[in-house]
């Protein structure tokens, strides 16, 4: 194999590697910072070794054997006074005399739990919530500060900081690096799907600039939810979460016409929505229900599947999605849900219903700012035939928005009622 050939192939496989070499560094010694700093000494090690002794049978295990080693000598050479330090030396002292190969099938021991133990640490309750989507982006996905930056329409220094400081609360907090037990799981799974859920939002919704989406961060969203659904095959929650991005994917590029503009659910051209991901979608929701699932994520997609079985737009059961909203206002109340579910009464019994439920609801603080509320009821409005009403909404949403095509949208639709 040549050597820009060996070159591009090292590459490739430490893309595909890397998320599994930090968990297990992680997860060896403690300190995310040295996990990458070792991660990135396995790769130099194997640009230099790869081109001449050939790509070895288990790149992924010789990658990790190779890390913990250099752990293992610089670990010898710190000193040995205390205790633990003492106990652990002796340990990788044995580990250190081992054959490289018996290194690498070790390596591929409990890989599932050290990649799920990362996901779980990156996501810990104690490191603030836009900081725990940069780190996992970091550790899990892969993507550097700057493409994290430009996903979030954030200053690189800015993306920076929270990754610093994400990795500061981690080790205040002396985490293991493992996956918790019992009711801690649960606690933390919750904490685990919000995040993907926000990453998978912020580019299927784009809350500012010029894009509508992003499809980037949506596809690394659906990465790490097939993750952890590999990892954690028998959580509905996990497949619920999985099956809504999948859905919703499915719809990415009908979302948005030749010339960038925003295209409402009930004008798409559904010939352009991805089967593929459709049926992906639905068989995770499949296997969700039947074990049990009935959580917000489960019934968020059931809530997409309705969509996504439509033939047309005229055929969207929409009494079927009101029912799946009152089910989640009882497991996930939310004024954004209670929103939603007065959208899918106006489609389901009529537009005066919805106003009737939108106005009950009007006066929340939650909802003060947030462009959706006027846009929907600017929508109600136009249905009910109450046009001068309809355009005042419409400027309304206009202005609270920060995306540019939904804005455009908006103004759009605040012209059509003139």
């Amino acid at each position: 194999m040549a050597a820009g050939e060996t070159h591009r192939t090292i590459e490739a496989v430490f893309r595909i590697e890397r998320a599994r070499l930090l968990a297990g560094l992680a997860r060896f010694t403690h300190d995310v910072d040295r996990a990458e700093e070792l991660a990135q000494d396995a790769l130099l090690a194997a640009l230099t070794d790869w081109p001449e002794s050939g790509v070895p049978h288990n790149p992924g295990a010789w990658l990790m054997a190779v890390a913990k080693r250099r752990a293992i000598d610089a670990r010898r050479r710190q000193s040995m006074l205390e205790r633990k330090h003492a106990e652990m030396a002796r340990e990788l002292d044995d580990a250190n005399h081992a054959p490289i190969e018996v290194l690498e099938a070790a390596m591929d021991d409990d890989l599932g739990d050290e990649l799920l133990g990362l996901i779980f640490t990156a996501c810990h309750p104690a490191v603030y919530p836009h900081a725990r989507a940069a780190l996992t982006l970091r550790l899990v996905g892969g993507l550097t500060t700057a493409e994290i930056a430009r996903a979030f329409l954030s200053r690189e220094p800015t993306i920076a900081q929270r990754i610093v400081r994400a990795k500061k609360a981690i080790g205040d907090a002396g985490l293991t690096f493992e996956v918790p037990r019992g009711r801690e799981r649960a606690a933390r799974l919750a904490s685990v799907l919000e995040v993907i859920y926000l990453i998978f939002n912020e580019g299927y919704a784009a809350t500012a600039g010029e894009d509508l989406v992003r499809p980037a961060l949506c596809a690394e969203a659906q990465r790490l939810g097939r993750i952890l659904a590999g990892l954690m095959p028998d959580e509905p929650e996990v497949l619920g979460l999985l099956s809504l991005m999948e859905l919703q994917a499915s719809r990415l590029s009908a979302r948005s016409g030749p010339d960038g503009a925003f295209v409402p659910l009930t004008e798409q051209n559904r010939a352009r929505w991805d089967q593929l991901l459709i049926r992906r979608g639905l068989a995770a929701l499949d296997r969700a229900e039947a074990l049990g699932g009935a959580g917000r994520y489960a019934l968020q997609a059931a809530l997409a599947a309705c969509h996504a079985r439509a033939r047309a737009a005229q055929d969207t059961d929409w009494r079927r999605i009101a029912a799946l909203y009152d089910r989640l206002r009882e497991v996930a109340p939310s004024p954004v849900v209670d929103l939603n579910r007065a959208v899918a009464c106006s489609m389901a019994y009529g537009p005066e219903v919805g106003l009737r439920l939108i106005d009950e609801i009007s006066g929340l603080a939650a909802l003060r700012n947030y462009a959706p509320l006027p846009a929907a009821k600017g929508d109600f409005l136009f249905r009910a035939g109450r046009l001068p009403e309809a355009k005042h909404q419409f400027e309304i949403a206009a202005g609270l928005t920060r995306n540019a095509r939904e804005r455009a949208f908006l103004l759009a639709r605040m012209e059509a009622c003139t």
